[in-house]
């Protein structure tokens, strides 16, 4: 067989950013003509970007990406390139690879299978086109074949499988490519992060290449195209059952371009990064690509000294460190849009970060050295005040209202309540004056079980770390001391985890609270990931939990119960990016109603079992 060299490019697309979206496609065909490549291969739906959601229903829009796809026909004279899009025909919308030879626009290949499952929702806007189905469009008074089609190119003959068409078993398109006897299968991806995923599609590229028998190529887009998910840009190569190449991961540049040769042979090989790396990668690309492209100039953050806000804090700091790594200082502060002469990462940060620490007679001296201390490590603005004469003046007008004085015995929750409220309008004024985006530190185990104030520490623009546990959270900030060299995090590490709303005499825990971390972790990950009842949550934990039988049931009943009476405060949570391999996000990855019976008879079935 000949060879064939590939470029596999990656790009950081936004919708409705035509100009942009096609001169990023049209810099990543120059750079791979001037490197020899023979073929081209582009990401799912690169013309318009993944994330273009129900602009993809409209007539224009699907128009509108074709009128893109002929600008950019005359910029491929000397390459095959493939490129993706919508195509509307009649009163449905077909997502589609468009394939050009040396100038020339020959085929359509519509992707067969739609993903529906977790983040995905593609069937509201797409159909799958039928296999072995072929037809021809008519693009601009030209007819195009348009269907279930191969191609060949120096006499290797290729197929795509698009995204979700490779994950689909004995179903999918390849079993059929097989039959025609593809030499090479490319597979154009809009491919969701998630940490631990790249092993998972390095399992299915080795035995795609080994069941088809043939060179299997995987593009990925790349960056936080539109807000919630995040795209890796990986690229990979197999053959015969084994990876031959593979690119880095979450890249900061808008264009990367992986070479793969169509020969047995190793190419260039990126390692696979531990989940606790791949997380910081991906939110620290996903705030700088969320703060430019909503054209913000930083971000704020209310800096209690906890593990939640520390975390968003660091990963600001790890933004502008790996930006700068990677692009170099000038052209990161061109793309983050700043202006000025800077002598140290830190002095950027100070630029980018600023923090507040809003102290009330609960709060403790140790949670605002921990703040402070961290502010200053990684050179963040740091602000601190008092809030007590705030909350006195709610506290005093409802008390006159209502003939009584608020007491802890009977007013828990209110008088917890208005002290993490009281700390929003001040902070969102200096998101306002700085023109930065305000950062919501809620993480998923509060949003299951709401242990979290609307409006309080949920009111932000953006929330980085809603889905990811707080076990997690707490694991991370102790590898991050010691692996990314976070010395500000001494003080944080050896905190407690608590909300600080309570009397200090009362040592107020977020684990007393609730339940220890890593027990919901385990409870959520069944009841929600896996959508178990409480019965089977019950019995699966305790064979794996040395927790004394009553004591399980009741964590379980207040998961449920908590969890059930506190969706409401999970659709109005800010904007999170997808991280792990789940989260209660409602907008993408688990619809609940917002009013229900909350498992009422289930937990009794669970409290009267044996």
């Amino acid at each position: 067989m000949k060879n064939l060299k590939i470029a596999a490019i990656s790009v950081n697309q936004t919708p409705l950013d035509w100009e942009g979206n096609l001169a990023r496609i049209i810099a990543g065909i120059n750079e791979a003509k001037e490197e020899g490549a023979d073929f081209a291969c582009f990401p799912e739906l690169s013309i318009c970007g993944y994330g273009s959601e129900d602009l993809f229903l409209s007539h224009w829009y699907p128009a509108k990406s074709l009128e893109k796809l002929k600008t950019l026909i005359p910029h491929t004279i000397g390459l095959t390139v493939a490129v993706g899009l919508p195509v509307r025909i009649s009163n449905k919308v077909y997502n589609t690879v468009a394939v050009i030879e040396n100038g020339e626009l020959i085929g359509f290949v519509p992707k067969q299978f739609m993903a529906i499952d977790g983040v995905h929702y593609e069937f509201r806007w797409f159909t799958p086109w039928p296999c072995r189905e072929l037809t021809q469009f008519d693009f601009f008074g030209k007819k195009i074949p348009f269907g279930d089609q191969i191609f060949q190119l120096k006499g290797i003959k290729y197929g795509f499988e698009i995204c979700e068409d490779a994950w689909r078993g004995k179903a999918r398109p390849g079993y059929r490519l097989k039959d025609r006897k593809v030499d090479l299968i490319l597979n154009p991806s809009a491919s969701h992060f998630a940490m631990g995923k790249t092993q998972e599609r390095i399992d299915l590229m080795k035995e795609s290449s080994e069941i088809f028998d043939c060179f299997y190529c995987y593009v990925n887009l790349l960056g936080n195209e539109s807000g919630r998910m995040i795209f890796d840009g990986e690229s990979m190569l197999a053959n015969k059952g084994e990876i031959l190449g593979r690119s880095p991961l979450l890249s900061f540049k808008d264009v990367v371009t992986t070479y793969f040769e169509l020969a047995p042979k190793e190419q260039k090989q990126a390692p696979v990064n531990p989940k606790e790396e791949e997380f910081v990668q991906a939110a620290a690309l996903a705030i700088f690509d969320y703060m430019r492209k909503s054209r913000s100039t930083g971000f704020v953050l209310s800096l209690s000294g906890g593990a939640d806000s520390s975390t968003c804090a660091i990963l600001v700091s790890e933004m502008v460190k790996r930006g700068i790594a990677e692009l170099g200082q000038e052209k990161f502060l061109a793309k983050a849009g700043l202006k000025g002469s800077f002598d140290s990462e830190k002095q950027i940060v100070n630029k980018l970060l600023t923090t507040a620490y809003q102290g009330t007679k609960n709060s403790s001296d140790d949670t605002f050295l921990s703040a402070k201390e961290l502010a200053e490590s990684i050179g963040a603005r740091f602000y601190h005040w008092e809030i007590d004469e705030e909350v006195n003046s709610y506290r005093n007008k409802i008390e006159n209202a209502i003939g009584r004085e608020l007491t802890w015995e009977q007013d828990d929750i209110t008088l917890q309540n208005i002290q993490a409220r009281a700390r929003s309008p001040i902070i969102w004024m200096l998101s306002n004056l700085n023109n930065a985006l305000l950062m919501a530190t809620s993480n998923r185990s509060e949003g299951d079980v709401g242990y979290t104030t609307m409006d309080g520490d949920t009111s932000g623009s953006i929330s980085p770390i809603a889905a990811v546990s707080k076990d997690f959270i707490i694991h991370w900030l102790n590898w991050a001391e010691k692996n990314l060299g976070q010395s500000g995090l001494a003080r944080v590490n050896s905190l407690q985890p608590t909300a600080e709303l309570r009397p200090l005499e009362s040592t107020q825990t977020d684990e007393k609270d609730l339940m220890p971390y890593p027990v919901l972790l385990e409870i959520e990950k069944l009841a929600i990931r896996d959508q178990k009842s409480p019965i089977d949550v019950y019995l699966i934990l305790k064979e794996e939990l040395t927790i004394d039988t009553e004591t399980l049931k009741g964590y379980i009943k207040k998961f449920y119960q908590l969890w059930a009476r506190n969706q409401w405060k999970r659709e109005r949570l800010a904007p999170s990016f997808h991280l792990d391999e789940f989260n209660v996000d409602p907008k993408t990855w688990y619809r609940f109603p917002i009013l229900s019976a909350g498992y009422v008879e289930e937990l009794n079935e669970l409290e009267n079992f044996n």
